[in-house]
């Protein structure tokens, strides 16, 4: 259910459920937390995320075990390990992204969307109830007014709209989000671990002991100087991750 592909050092990692419009159920969210633990194994720099066909996902897949204690300790492996793991994630929305769909969306580190994407979290329409992580993340990268309108007035949001409030970072298709990909193939792996380490904890005032240590690795990392040497032989800097 999950295709996994890697180009130089960029892993994609293709939700392959299109006749259940890429609905998520407790195989799929496995098999992105294992695709991400496989990329970091394999070298990749940046992770690539995305939908097959025309819709990025439905959601959770309400027609199988949705609700079972199953789904849902693999629903937040998975987004956990799309947050925690050192790569730098881009989910590319190439459609309609719903509920837990918009879920994995914001776990990522940036956002592409095509023109006809769409942004929408009905559980208020489920009965259900939404996490803590969920809400403070939406409102975070969108704003408060408009996690409510998402979350409590079921809003959709339009890719347009997503890009006006922060939502998402830009609109394009899959190889714009794979060229942008590349891009940040080449910064520098150490530097990019840290700043991620210190966003997904901006609440914390003071830096962890995680992020206290991945800030003096970047620092005094080969990298460093090699972007300090490519600078002044005006060259682009090879990193290693060293």
């Amino acid at each position: 259910m999950i295709g996994i592909t890697r180009d130089d050092d960029v892993t994609t990692l293709e939700i392959q459920r299109h006749e259940r419009r890429n609905a998520l159920n407790t195989e799929v969210c496995t098999g992105i937390r294992d695709g991400i633990r496989s990329a970091e194994e394999s070298g990749a720099r940046v992770v690539v995320i995305t939908g097959q066909g025309t819709v990025f996902s439905a959601g959770a897949d309400l027609t199988s075990a949705a609700y079972d204690r199953d789904f849902l300790a693999a629903h937040y492996g998975m987004l956990d390990a799309v947050q925690k793991t050192p790569l730098p994630v881009i989910a590319a929305v190439n459609g309609p992204a719903v509920g837990a769909g918009v879920q994995l969306a914001i776990a990522a580190d940036l956002r592409v969307a095509v023109p006809d994407a769409s942004f929408m979290i009905p559980v208020a329409k489920l009965g259900l109830a939404m996490d803590n992580w969920t809400i403070a993340r939406l409102s975070e990268l969108a704003g408060g007014g408009v996690a409510r309108a998402m979350l409590m007035g079921v809003q959709t949001i339009t890719a347009e709209n997503a890009v006006q409030f922060g939502l998402v970072n830009g609109i394009g298709d899959s190889a714009a989000a794979h060229e942008w990909a590349r891009e940040i193939a080449k910064l520098a792996p150490l530097s990019l671990r840290h700043m991620k380490l210190v966003f997904n904890h901006m609440p914390d005032s003071e830096p962890t002991q995680e992020q206290q240590e991945a800030h003096r690795a970047a620092w005094a990392s080969a990298d460093m100087a090699e972007a300090r040497a490519a600078r002044k032989e005006k060259r682009p800097p090879v990193f290693r991750g060293e």
